[in-house]
């Protein structure tokens, strides 16, 4: 590669960087005081708090592959600039609209969910266009870098709107997370070329060739069921801490500085140590394994009644659920990069980044029920899963290495 290349793409680099940041800024915000706004100025209960993001991050899951395909007939940038746009309206509208009714409240935040699904999308799409191949996942790592420390960062920016604990606090948490994301679409309309528009030789129909990929298909559900950490972290855990645990109640912040910290320390070298199918599938089955134990000792800080020994066991887990997620990101980001049809990049990244709304969607019901009501055995059962479908996963890559076969070619 040319000198002015490289010089274009580590433009790419700091504008997708940039993006991210900001986004992520607004997002930590928004996800620290978002429960408390539904239950306190929205009126909503648990149960309905429930529903509403369920039924907002499914929508989310099943619109993100053809959101995708519409992504490749306009063009990705502009894709990206629309979804941020459409995520900074949503928060204005939820802000300033005074809704009390839960019908229309939850049409909004799904609303949010898709766009929010689309853009990640979309994202990953643009990382797929404008880095080489060999360079992919070590930015796609740095990307990720760039938005735990913004979500660090806007987590305590909305502590300070806790602290304050009014609607009004609440309402400018929205409202900032709206300006993030007009900042966000604002850069990504700087990159310099535009990227990821369907090629003369593409086919023009609004077909989802992707669901005909067997093989991605396979390989994006399964890393779907892996994905079931974020709500395991976000969800399950500071319940299963408060409800079966004698560790104090800010364990659960300290738990959330050790994963920020982890990603922060440790996810660019963990990209380093994947740059093929084969390493990948030898990374799918680390992190599946690394998360089982990571189960079972989150399992054992339920076995004391020492406040300070289950905190020291929870610190543990918590570290080893860590590094299984990055190790996990490093190997899901090569596969879905390596897997994909290149002349259609909004498909089949649109398809591979719809595993976390949908694993947001239903790990929160799921993960409670499992890790709440068996305890012990639901966290067993939880790492097995893991660990199972670690090794599923890395057996479909590790095929797909031996064949060689392209994807779909743009004929079909």
């Amino acid at each position: 590669m040319e000198a002015t290349e490289i010089g274009t793409e580590a433009g790419d680099v700091r504008t997708l960087m940039a993006a991210h940041a900001a986004n992520a800024l607004g997002d930590g915000s928004f996800h620290v005081t978002s429960a408390l706004f539904f239950a306190q100025v929205v009126g909503l209960s648990a149960a309905q708090t429930g529903l509403c993001l369920t039924l907002a991050w499914t929508a989310g899951f099943l619109l993100t592959t053809p959101l995708g395909l519409l992504a490749d007939r306009i063009g990705l940038r502009r894709s990206a600039v629309l979804w941020s746009l459409v995520i900074a309206a949503a928060l204005v509208a939820v802000a300033v609209s005074g809704l009390r009714d839960p019908v229309p409240f939850t049409a909004l935040i799904a609303l949010y969910a898709v766009a929010q699904s689309a853009l990640a999308a979309t994202r990953q799409a643009l990382v797929a266009t404008t880095i080489a191949p060999e360079r992919r996942v070590t930015v796609r790592a740095r990307l990720h870098v760039a938005v735990n420390t913004g979500l660090g960062l806007g987590a305590g920016l909305g502590g300070l709107a806790l602290l304050v604990g009014t609607p009004t606090a609440f309402l400018a948490v929205f409202v900032f997370d709206a300006l993030t994301f007009l900042v966000a679409a604002a850069v990504i309309a700087r990159l310099p070329r535009p990227t990821a528009q369907v090629s003369a030789a593409a086919p023009r129909s609004l077909r989802l060739d992707v669901l005909r990929d067997r093989r991605y298909v396979v390989a994006a559900a399964l890393t779907a069921v892996l994905y079931l950490y974020m709500p395991m972290l976000t969800v399950a855990l500071p319940l299963f801490i408060a409800q079966r645990t004698a560790a104090p109640g800010w364990s659960i912040a300290l738990l959330f500085v050790v994963n920020t910290i982890g990603v922060l320390l440790v996810q660019v070298r963990a990209a380093r140590t994947v740059h093929s199918l084969p390493s990948a599938a030898v990374a799918l089955r680390r992190a599946g394994l690394v998360l089982l134990v990571s189960c079972l000792v989150m399992a054992g800080s339920a076995a004391t009644d020492s406040a300070a020994v289950a905190l020291s066991v929870l610190v543990v887990g918590a570290v080893l659920q860590v590094l299984g997620e990055v190790v996990l990101a490093a190997a899901s980001w090569h596969v879905g990069f390596a897997l994909a049809d290149p002349d259609r990049p909004g498909q089949w990244q649109g398809l591979w980044s719809s595993g976390q709304p949908l694993a947001r969607a239903v790990g929160p019901v799921v993960l409670t029920a499992l890790l709440l009501s068996w305890s012990g055995p639901g966290w067993l059962v939880l790492g097995g899963v893991f660990a199972g479908v670690g090794l599923l996963l890395a057996a479909v890559v590790t095929r797909a290495a031996r064949a060689g076969s392209p994807p779909i070619p743009l004929a079909a």
